[in-house]
């Protein structure tokens, strides 16, 4: 086991903000992202929401990211594998992008419910 390092820990964090520099610089979907977390913050700052409502709030746009994150390295690493077209990791690759869609399902119904009836 190696030996704790601050300077190891720190390089950890550079990984990690190099990442999120390039998703936001290859991937087109972090705009689509970036667009409705800004929208979710105006009317959460505009309209009254509780402490609660913020957490859920905060909870699934923080999944929404999440899950595109993942299916960003999940799609990357399938693109590494094989450049030709292959049914399972077509397979993979879909089941990847279903997870966002399912996770951006449930962040737009709870904005829907939080939001909706303040306006």
């Amino acid at each position: 086991m190696k030996k704790f390092s601050l300077r190891a820990r720190g390089q950890s964090f550079k990984y990690a903000f190099d990442g999120i520099t390039g998703f936001f610089q290859r991937e087109h979907n972090a705009l689509l992202h970036a667009l409705a977390t800004l929208a979710v913050a105006v009317l959460a700052l505009l309209l009254p929401v509780t402490r609660w409502e913020i957490i859920v709030l905060v909870l699934v746009t923080g999944l929404v990211w999440t899950a595109e994150l993942f299916n960003t390295a999940i799609e990357k690493i399938m693109d590494f594998i094989s450049v030709k077209e292959h049914t399972e990791i077509k397979f993979i690759k879909d089941i990847s992008a279903a997870a966002v869609l399912v996770t951006a399902l449930i962040a737009l119904v709870t904005g829907c419910l939080v939001f909706i009836p303040k306006l």
